[in-house]
């Protein structure tokens, strides 16, 4: 039962409860021009007996009612639960795919990095830059930017300087990581 439902139905109830036990409420309301509340009705129409009597209706009524309220409050919270824990594992898929997704491109990344050797990027980190940018503009994209990722950032800078800017530009989106991944649609 949906909690708009379970409110309606509770208001319904109540209103039965109080149509019952105070009957002297509805004749006065039928009867008298002015609003009075049902509790003033109540305790200035019955005698203290019927009051008494009244007042154990409505705990009896209180009583009967617990253990269905209990249990209806019981079933919202499982399936409250139940939703929180469903929304819980989309998560830790959509996390556990993002974690997968990472490791693809670290691994890449650290393949990519491996592809310069050390004796390679010692030869460039010696040469003068208007030499090193004509030999790295000769090379594919991957190697050129696995050397200049290898490079110490001077060095680097200083080749990139010495190239032509297009292909400068392509060099460090590959430095960044983008050229590569941003073709096939992936993000890093």
């Amino acid at each position: 039962m949906t909690s708009i439902r379970r409110r309606i139905l509770f208001r319904l109830l109540a209103a039965t409860l109080a149509l019952q036990l105070c009957p002297v409420v509805t004749q006065a309301a039928e009867t008298a021009p002015k609003t009075v509340s049902p509790i003033e009705t109540a305790a200035t129409s019955h005698s203290g007996l019927e009051m008494r009597a009244l007042t154990e209706e409505a705990r009896q009524y209180c009583v009967n009612i617990r253990d269905v309220a209990a249990d209806a409050r019981y079933a919202w919270q499982k399936s409250t639960l139940e939703a929180l824990d469903k929304r819980i594992a989309e998560r830790i898929a959509a996390l556990e795919e993002k974690r997968a997704e990472y490791e693809a491109w670290l691994k890449k990344r650290e393949d990519f990095l491996a592809a310069a050797r050390e004796d390679v990027v010692a030869i460039y980190a010696k040469m003068r830059p208007e030499a090193a940018a004509g030999q790295l503009t000769a090379l594919d994209d991957d190697m050129a930017a696995a050397v200049l990722a290898r490079l110490n950032t001077r060095a680097s800078s200083a080749i990139l300087n010495e190239m032509d800017p297009a292909r400068a530009s392509q060099l460090a989106s590959a430095l960044a990581g983008m050229t590569e991944l941003s073709a096939k649609g992936e993000t890093p």
